[in-house]
């Protein structure tokens, strides 16, 4: 089942195992018993007993999470209604996503969480109410938690706050907070096992778990082992994913073909060439006679779209990831009212993602680097065909591209090992001031991830220049083989070993944090205490990103990055309170007022103060109404601010070829692009690199709810309870730190000729872009709001068992992105781009049937429709032309999941058994045109051909 629940959804399936009476009764009889546990909830640092707080919080328990299916942590809340679009292992990322423009790196074989759509970077992730460290998968230095780095073996539940709470706890907690509850003890050893694989038979995936703990009057104790392995899914398995763009066959192919394709003009006539060699071709007998015509008698063929290759074939859609984790945590009780916890955690993620085998773009009219843009074939290169040089640049240049994939060195692999470790410390206890317990506690945690990743299928690019060039200077280098690029398997296994190398990139993160807090009350007042929550913080992040030499020299095969390091300090005090306002009058049964603001100095920019206002108005058993307003910053991380010069491969379509009316032919004209210009390669490297002096991003956020409990749906015959919420937010985001989006910067760069766009981007003689240069900055605004709709009704039990229903909603109202000036982007609700969508609606319903020892459950995943720009497949049909030409649209989309489960205590301690189906029908996700992989939206959708069947079984000991 993947259907979320809110703090109240999680208090009445409670309150429904120990048969408990109507919830807020409950909480007012709490409120009353001074021995109540006080308990601290995911947006507020003070203890309570009240369990629905002032802002709107989503947990997700153990049995939510067992009877989801799924094995990770960061895929679970993928599905919840307000997540948005975010990294998980059906992106494949290495080798096709470059090097982003924030420093961060891919982060290949990561899963992250987006809440509210405002990006990863913008939902705090804390593991037990403290940070955890960001992710670095050996691309860069990430400024985002991989949820794969925390086992779920360890979770006792995960509380999602869908509200800005950067006064509570710091910078980064702009969209929300994710706060995952471990495990404390167990007297029992438990042991869980989980099998399963789609229906056409791949992508199995297996994960065992196994945990034990006790406890005495001083100590307690518990462990966690846990194994999971998911293995790949090729995109050639499937029908959707086994072209570059559904519906349109190889017309979107790459131009570096396996045979090589060569455009240049030949010397001795002038003659302007583009030309293919014919298969099996081993001495080819080039006639300069026949000129430039098509009608050829030789070696070669004129190049056509036919000719292009079809790269998607060597992709995957599902990439192979592996886990591994140890987990231990130990408590003292050091005196009555004093303990001592440790915690200590080893995971390690072994995963890989695959691209096509990497081409050669050697010629100035698709520039990639320095090597490959500068080469000469020369006319003693034993393989050359012509009986000239072919030269790219400087004098009698007359290559204008040569492109080639060899098949021959394999395919792109891209295998990460990511090792986390993570050890905290500390004390907590009470202390008694003027009758009131105060409760405190003292941390220290250390937290590390560290990254490798193995590059296989690249090559070098002096080492090509040099194969390719004049023989002399090949034979002057003993190691160096004479290259033969012209025909398919042309290449030998001795012209590989020279030019052919393993690039092996590291990275790392480093979290060191130590906090002091304290809680409790001040002084009782006529409607209840005065409640405060306090402390100081101090965090030290350092990162540092290490690609291979053969990348930081301009020798490989691609776009120059180069290594970064930095370190940023952080120290912070903060102060909330909540101030009861009135009990029990005719106005209000409870009536509560929180405030809250920190202080945060950062080494890297200055001083940032952040408050909070938050109110919660009990009107009665059966009606709350809660809201709350605050300010929230994001602080730039150590990629954004000190990322040195990278690149990255973007998919840009150029204007200049074929473009659309006159004034566009004209804007080109005066860029220096050819009447006659063609784009060789969509692919373009983006030179981008970090700024020191970039700002914090700032935030105003907003959330108004009510909760209600009617008195008329308790103890009848049709419902034994049932709570209703509504919940409206609304996130205004200023200075958004990115660079602006590399195609809508090209595209206005052409539409208006306005030095702010086009400035960095330049053009060669044959109109090709060959520079292309941005860096971050503090950009324009991002403006959201919606409403969460959750309903939880309980039936009366009955001969059939007991029936539960829950239903959440997500209307997204608005989301609007203006660039620095002023431009509205193309990131908007209802509109899929750049590998991502803003459903205007989300929807999961789930049903809940209990019989005796057996329990049937079935969730229905609703996405509403999408519409996206065809862009070059307008012209095919697969592009519907709906809602108008040269657009598509995405469906609306129902994904179905059940789950038959068996319990009993008659076998070990307790035994269950699990059989569930995720995607029951198997439905297709919609064709998705602009994607870059796949032809879907993996970040949106389940994949294609994904019904998906596991059996598990759990026992305790």
């Amino acid at each position: 089942m993947r259907m979320s629940y809110s703090t109240l959804s999680f208090a009445i399936t409670t309150a429904l195992l120990a048969n408990a009476p109507q919830l807020q009764a409950q909480q007012a009889q709490q409120a009353e018993d001074a021995n109540v546990e006080r308990i601290e909830v995911t947006g507020s640092r003070i203890k309570q007993t009240e369990l629905e707080g002032k802002s709107p919080v989503q947990i997700l328990d153990r049995d939510f999470i067992d009877r989801s299916g799924l094995s990770s942590i960061g895929d679970i809340i993928q599905n919840i209604t307000a997540s948005g679009s975010a990294l998980n292992t059906k992106f494949n990322s290495s080798g096709n996503f470059g090097f982003p423009p924030d420093g961060g790196g891919v982060g290949a074989g990561a899963t992250t969480v987006d809440l509210r759509h405002l990006g990863a970077k913008r939902v705090l992730v804390l593991v037990d109410g403290i940070r955890w460290v960001n992710e670095s998968s050996a691309s860069g230095v990430g400024g985002v938690v991989d949820l794969n780095t925390i086992p779920l073996a360890i979770v006792d539940r995960i509380e999602v706050l869908e509200d800005g709470a950067s006064s509570i706890y710091g910078s980064d907690a702009i969209a929300g907070v994710v706060n995952i509850i471990t495990r404390k003890t167990d007297d029992k050893a438990r042991f869980s096992s989980r099998v399963g694989q789609f229906t056409k038979g791949d992508g199995h995936n297996m994960d065992f778990e196994l945990s034990f703990g006790g406890s005495n009057d001083k100590h307690s104790y518990f462990v966690a082992a846990s194994y999971n392995e998911q293995e790949e899914v090729n995109a050639s398995d499937r029908d959707r994913s086994s072209l570059p763009v559904p519906g349109t066959g190889v017309a979107f192919g790459s131009s570096a073909i396996p045979a090589g394709r060569f455009i240049f003009t030949d010397p001795n006539t002038g003659a302007e060439l583009d030309l293919v060699p014919n298969a099996g071709v081993t001495s080819p007998t080039y006639n300069p006679a026949l000129g430039d015509s098509c009608d050829r008698t030789d070696d070669f063929h004129c190049f056509t779209n036919d000719d292009r290759f079809n790269f998607a074939t060597y992709n995957l859609l599902q990439t192979p990831n592996k886990r591994m984790s140890l987990y231990t945590q130990q408590t003292y009780q050091l005196a009555d009212d004093t303990s001592w916890y440790l915690r200590a955690l080893y995971n390690q993620r072994n995963s890989v993602n695959q691209a096509a085998p990497e081409p050669f773009f050697i010629g100035t009219a698709a520039p990639t680097n320095f090597w490959a843009d500068n080469i000469t074939i020369a006319a003693d290169n034993p393989y050359n065909p012509f009986g000239f040089d072919l030269i790219s640049t400087g004098a009698g240049t007359n290559l204008a591209l040569a492109g080639r994939r060899p098949l021959e060195g394999g395919a792109r692999r891209f295998e990460q090992k990511v090792d986390t470790f993570y050890v905290a410390t500390g004390m907590e206890g009470q202390f008694m001031a003027s009758g009131q317990p105060i409760y405190w506690d003292i941390n220290a945690a250390y937290s590390t991830n560290r990254a490798r990743q193995d590059n296989f299928g690249s090559y070098n690019a002096r080492r090509l220049s040099t194969a390719l060039g004049p023989l002399a200077a090949c034979q002057a280098d003993p190691n160096c083989v004479p290259l033969d690029i012209f025909g398919e398997g042309s290449i030998s296994s001795d012209m590989l070993s020279y030019i052919q190398p393993i690039v092996r990139d590291s990275s790392e993160n480093k979290l060191s944090l130590y906090s002091v807090n304290l809680t409790g009350d001040i002084t009782e007042l006529p409607a209840g205490p005065l409640s405060f929550a306090g402390g100081w913080e101090s965090r030290k992040y350092t990162g540092e990103y290490n690609p291979d030499g053969l990348t930081v020299s301009g020798e490989y095969n691609g776009v120059v990055s180069l290594p970064t390091a930095g370190s940023l300090d952080v120290n912070e005090l903060y102060l909330e309170l909540s101030v009861p306002l009135l009990r029990d009058t005719a106005l209000a049964e409870q009536l509560d007022l929180s405030l809250a603001s920190r202080y945060s100095d950062y080494s890297t920019f200055g001083g940032e103060s952040t408050s909070k206002i938050g109110v919660r108005w009990l009107i009665s058993d059966e009606m709350l109404l809660r809201g709350s307003w605050s300010e929230g910053f994001r602080a730039p991380n150590i990629g954004e601010l000190f990322g040195s010069a990278s690149g990255f491969d973007a998919v840009i379509s150029d204007p200049c070829s074929a473009p659309v009316n006159s004034a566009i032919v004209a804007n080109c004209a005066t860029l220096g692009v050819p009447a006659d210009y063609e784009q060789p390669n969509p692919q373009i490297g983006v030179i981008t690199g970090g700024n020191r002096d970039l700002a914090p991003e700032t935030s105003t956020s907003y959330n108004l709810g009510a909760v209600y409990s009617p008195q008329f749906a308790v103890q009848q015959s049709w419902s034994e309870r049932m709570d209703i919420s509504v919940s409206w937010y609304q996130h205004e985001l200023k200075g958004a730190i990115q660079a602006l989006d590399a195609q809508t910067q090209l595209n206005l760069c052409v539409q208006t000729l306005d030095d702010n766009f086009c400035n960095g981007i330049s053009r060669n003689s044959f109109g090709a872009i060959n520079s292309f240069n941005n860096v971050l900055t503090n950009i324009g605004q991002i403006d959201t709001s919606g409403f969460d709709f959750d309903v939880n009704w309980l039936l009366p039990a009955a001969d059939y068992g007991q029936l539960s229903v829950n239903w959440r909603t997500t209307f997204v109202d608005d989301y609007t992105v203006l660039d620095a000036n002023g431009q509205p982007q193309p990131k908007t609700v209802g509109i899929e781009v750049n590998d991502s969508g803003i459903p205007e609606w989300s929807s999961n319903l789930a049903a809940n049937l209990s019989y005796e020892a057996w329990r049937v459950s079935w969730t229905m995943r609703y996405t509403s429709d999408l519409v996206e720009s065809c862009g070059d497949a307008a012209s095919f049909a697969i592009c519907r032309n709906n809602p108008q030409n040269g657009y598509n649209k995405l469906g609306s989309t129902t994904f179905h999941d059940a789950q038959l489960s068996w319990t009993t205590d008659q076998i070990f301690s307790g035994l269950q058994l699990s059989l569930g189906i995720n995607n029951v029908f198997g439905k297709e996700p919609p064709v998705c045109l602009s994607c870059s992989l796949n032809g879907y939206d993996p970040s949106t959708y389940d994949m294609p051909g994904s019904r998906f069947w596991y059996l598990r079984a759990s026992f305790t000991l």
